[in-house]
């Protein structure tokens, strides 16, 4: 799953990398504890098929869905497509959520002790790219996106059963692309970035409560 991550790169540069685009220099503040329910930002298709950058609120709920429907953060990759709660966002709206690494949680004979997963050091690409879809809230309150969540790979199930989807950032576009809505066309154009490129440690338990947020959450522990 992924109930936290983390944003240190700003937009502008991520736009100007992956998607050829230049933002706004607009002020930002990275984050290195994003929990649910705040505004991340997402990348998604627009009007013209080419790649935008948008908030969107963390917890989806579509805007036909009753006051007291669920908001999930996380969607299992293996029902999206046919879930009547997603399957219209899987086909239509699908969204990449960029981030530098995310935390999850092992369980211990002490509690849970927490792991940020990231991109070893020498890799080339700055960010990971989760597959999210999304959807416009309820009386123009903006977007709202989910994160998908597969079975975890070999090298991250020691830590938990389930991980965002991870997308390889050279399908970016493909996953993107609004000609593509069935599932198994969707399938056959994008893949997972290979786990072995991935990096796992155990960090302290402050990341358990949302209100710390600093770059020193990310020490791993000796």
């Amino acid at each position: 799953m992924c109930g936290r991550f983390v944003l240190y790169t700003p937009p502008s540069l991520i736009a100007a990398r992956y998607f050829d685009l230049e933002l706004e220099n607009a002020a930002f503040d990275g984050s290195y504890n994003i929990a649910p329910g705040r505004p991340v930002m997402v990348v998604r298709s627009d009007a013209r098929n080419a790649a935008g950058f948008v908030p969107a609120h963390w917890g989806f709920r579509p805007p036909w869905a009753r006051d007291d429907a669920p908001v999930p953060i996380n969607i299992r990759a293996e029902k999206a497509a046919t879930s009547p709660y997603f399957r219209s966002a899987f086909a239509h709206r699908r969204c990449l959520i960029p981030a530098n690494g995310w935390y999850e949680w092992r369980r211990t004979d002490a509690g849970k002790q927490p792991f940020f997963i990231t991109l070893k050091d020498a890799d080339p690409d700055a960010v990971l790219f989760f597959a999210g879809l999304w959807e416009e809230r309820s009386e123009g309150a903006g977007s709202c996106c989910a994160i998908l969540t597969e079975p975890a790979s070999s090298v991250l199930a020691f830590i938990h059963d389930r991980q965002p989807v991870v997308l390889d950032p050279a399908c970016r576009w493909q996953w993107l692309d609004p000609g593509l809505r069935e599932r198994p066309d969707i399938r056959a154009a994008t893949r997972r970035l290979d786990p072995a490129r991935l990096t796992a440690f155990p960090v302290s338990t402050r990341v358990n409560r949302p209100e710390n947020d600093e770059i020193s959450l990310l020490d791993p522990l000796d």
